[in-house]
């Protein structure tokens, strides 16, 4: 007869779940000190749920265009992110370099695009 894995107590999930909140607050605390576009699109964030209640006709439309803005968060930490990381490496310039911060951009772009497309789905609805 195989003898079966004893499965590690869950007390170990619950420290390391903190300490995974912990480092997130603590990148959330940094990128509202240093990053100003992420600080605008947080600032707007209150406006954006309350332009969203006003004009959604269902909680999956509600869901969706806070859930879009909180994408927008998401992508622009990513590129602060890559951007710190691309600093970090050197203040030289070199072409992967720059398209590195390129893509970060574009990717942000995308988002707001992905946003104005929701918007606008909803308000002409």
């Amino acid at each position: 007869m195989t003898e079966q894995p004893i499965k590690p107590p869950l007390l170990p999930v619950i420290p390391r779940l903190w300490r995974a909140l912990h480092w997130s607050l603590s990148g959330l605390r940094a990128a509202l000190h240093t990053e100003q576009s992420f600080r605008i699109e947080c600032a707007l964030l209150p406006v954006i749920t309350g332009l969203a209640i006003g004009v959604s006709d269902s909680y999956w439309q509600l869901a969706t265009l806070i859930g879009a803005w909180l994408l927008l968060l998401m992508c622009e930490l990513l590129n602060s992110a890559v951007e710190a990381t691309i600093d970090r490496i050197g203040s030289e310039y070199h072409p992967l370099s720059g398209r590195a911060k390129d893509l970060g951009s574009a990717a942000v772009f995308i988002v707001m695009v992905i946003n104005l497309l929701f918007w606008a789905a909803a308000l002409l609805e």
